[in-house]
């Protein structure tokens, strides 16, 4: 049942950037606007012009660009006290910003009157008064910002409304409540919203922050109290605690509580949007994130899963698909046989001939994850695993031994050579190679030795490595384990080793890598190749 359309204002570009280790350069700006406008959300807040040159190079450079819902909004403050609007910086900062709509903050605290501003009451309704009347006069779309709208009505209900009674009279578009320190219950959200609903006939909008891990539901809450515009930020970027979370609450209103706003098609470009900001933030993605992060939808003990793969209904509350996630299924030692048989399908692993193996397989799995290995991120060394215990392994190369030197002299960099000997195809191949670190000059080894017989390892590469210490209280002989991920033309597969060694651990998870890659590369090539 639809309940109405909703207005989402996203302050990612804004907002978003205040928040600590959050910055955008003005070209990551419009990539990310572009992005935005691919989910269809309805207004952009670029930035504060009249702050920084970086944010008004952003609007110079969003001019030449096509938007297909999205309106790109400037933001500001109403003018200063004792300024006049034709001549205020900041209010002439939003005019050159050539935007059709602008964002316009205004005090609604009487903290905030008269001991930040240092002000009277009424000079500071007329402040607002007067800002909104001339952005009007321009021909502007105008946002009324009630900043820190919540704390004030329950210091001062009377004068909380008067500050966007003042703004609505004067012709603002939207009147967009703030609860700019967080920390507003929802119940009181929800009380507030309507008294104000019933003073001014201005529709009303909801900017949240998450100062108490609200910011969400009083979003919610405000909707449903009447608010019909909803700012806030993907992945909740923001200053101290954060923004509300447009990627949580835009699936919640719609398909959850029957809202209109976003387009179902456009929806699916939720999860990709939520990677691609954090991907220009230089920030990882949260797995735990709900709707759009890698464990929303992953399932790990077994009668989770079995209960899944018969109707997902049993402990999916949405269709993955609909926000554009997926189905996951990890597995650990809560693994059963219907983790093993999802996760050899999704490997593209017909296990089906071999039923009598999945009982060794499973007990096998939990055995290595007790004794430290972890598949969750390391699906390549799964599938190597699998064959091995189906004896359907692709026999690649052998290790006949290996020897590292370390050796550091006063005055020069430490020096790292691996010298390694493998059997390939009866014939023995023996090689060495230096680099800075073990890992890496065993690697370069390793190359070496199998290029003449396999060639195509040159278009793979090591991207990431990763060492945990499982047992910290047995210090310098503590098990380690090591993940590696490698990359091939944009595919990337993990790996996994563990020992009390970090040597041998980075070994297994090395020689395992480029085992794989042979296996899937060869299998590819040949349709002889045994294939599960």
């Amino acid at each position: 049942m639809s309940h109405g359309t909703l207005r989402y204002f996203d302050t990612t570009l804004r907002d978003g950037t205040q928040g600590e280790n959050v910055s955008f350069s003005a070209d990551d700006k419009v990539r990310i606007a572009k992005k935005l406008d691919t989910l269809g959300v309805h207004y952009i807040e670029g930035g504060w012009p009249g702050s920084n040159p970086k944010d008004m190079e952003f609007f110079n450079r969003v001019q030449s660009e096509d938007f297909n819902t999205a309106k790109i909004v400037a933001f500001g403050s109403t003018m200063r006290f004792g300024n006049n609007p034709h001549s205020d910086p900041n209010i002439q900062a939003l005019i050159e910003a050539n935007t059709t709509t602008v964002s316009l903050f205004g005090k609604s605290w009487t903290l905030h009157v008269t001991e930040a501003l240092g002000i009277s009451r009424e000079d500071n309704l007329h402040l607002i008064s007067e800002s909104v009347k001339y952005l009007k006069s321009m021909g502007r779309e105008v946002i009324y910002d009630a900043e820190h709208f919540f704390d004030g009505f329950k210091a001062d209900p009377a004068y909380a409304l008067e500050t966007v009674k003042a703004a609505s009279i004067a012709g603002a578009d939207w009147v967009v409540l703030c609860d700019t320190n967080g920390g507003t219950l929802p119940h009181e959200i929800e009380d507030i919203v309507s008294k104000t609903s019933r003073v001014i006939s201005t529709p009303l909008g909801i900017h949240a922050h998450n100062d108490a891990e609200l910011a969400v539901a009083n979003s919610i809450s405000a909707v449903r109290s009447g608010c019909t515009q909803i700012q806030g930020t993907i992945n909740g970027y923001g200053e101290r605690s954060g923004n509300a979370n447009l990627c949580s609450i835009i699936p919640t209103l719609q398909l959850k509580l029957g809202y209109e706003g976003i387009p179902a098609q456009q929806l699916r470009n939720l999860t990709s949007l939520s990677l691609f900001v954090a991907e220009l933030a230089n920030l990882s993605h949260s797995n735990q994130l709900p709707y759009v992060g890698k464990s929303a939808f992953a399932h790990k003990g077994g009668i989770h899963v079995s209960a899944v793969i018969k109707n997902p209904d049993t402990y999916e509350h949405i269709k993955p698909e609909s926000v554009g996630n997926s189905r996951r299924v990890l597995l650990s030692d809560l693994s059963g046989r219907s983790n093993i048989k999802f996760k050899a399908d999704e490997l593209n692993l017909d296990l089906e001939r071999y039923e009598e193996h999945i009982p060794a397989i499973v007990r096998e799995l939990k055995q290595r994850e007790y004794e430290g290995f972890m598949y969750e991120a390391a699906e390549a060394s799964l599938e190597l695993l699998i064959r091995s215990i189906t004896k359907n392994a692709f026999e690649t190369f052998e290790l006949q031994g290996f020897r590292m030197l370390i050796e550091k002299n006063e005055g020069f960099p430490i020096r790292s050579e691996a010298t390694i000997r493998v059997l390939v195809n009866g014939e023995t191949e023996h090689t060495a190679a230096e680099a800075v670190g073990p890992v890496h000059a065993l690697d370069q080894a390793l190359r070496k030795a199998l290029i003449k017989f396999f060639p195509e390892i040159d278009e793979m590469q090591l991207s990431d490595y990763k060492v945990r210490v499982l047992n910290e209280k047995d210090a310098t002989k503590a098990r380690v384990r090591v993940l590696i991920d490698s990359t091939c033309n944009g595919h990337r597969w993990g790996t996994v080793g563990v020992s009390e060694n970090i040597i041998e651990a980075s070994w297994q998870a090395l020689m395992e890598s480029f085992c794989y890659y042979l296996i899937n590369h060869h299998k590819s090539e040949s349709s002889a190749q045994p294939i599960l």
